[in-house]
């Protein structure tokens, strides 16, 4: 009977966290070129982080698709690449998640395109779900 409680109150737990994923969609905003700046790849701030961090903001983002923009004049050279994250004002018509080249203002750059809470930040694994469905198969054992 206990292990039925413990999978119901994971369930409503989780459920919880998916409706505040959904209500709240964040992206990074920020600029750098070169080794100047905060906002170049990797990207290794978390949102706390953020907050104290200069030039680098988390947005709200009506839309919930965030991107991530790398300009380089030389593909084998660090030098000048500039790396741009920010807010979409709506994601790519067939609603896939990717990263392609593409031109932007003339430029070949390399272009992200992700949908949810912060994930034009450093690649990450949605836990959440993962964290259930261990957690449910542990309880009803």
């Amino acid at each position: 009977m206990e292990s039925k409680w413990i999978f119901w109150v994971l369930l409503v737990l989780s459920y919880s966290g998916i409706r505040v994923d959904g209500l709240l969609r964040r992206c990074v905003d920020c600029r750098s070129r070169g080794e100047l700046g905060s906002c170049k790849d990797p990207f290794t701030m978390n949102a706390t982080m953020i907050e104290s961090e200069p030039g680098v903001d988390v947005v709200p983002c009506a839309s919930g698709w965030c991107g991530k923009v790398i300009e380089s004049p030389n593909l084998n050279n660090e030098y000048g690449t500039a790396t741009q994250r920010m807010c979409l004002q709506r994601g790519p018509g067939d609603g896939e998640e990717r990263c392609a080249y593409t031109i932007k203002n003339s430029k070949k750059v390399w272009m992200c395109f992700c949908n949810g809470d912060l994930c034009n930040t450093a690649n990450s694994l949605s836990i959440s779900g993962l964290f259930v469905f261990v957690m449910s198969l542990v309880a009803l054992r």
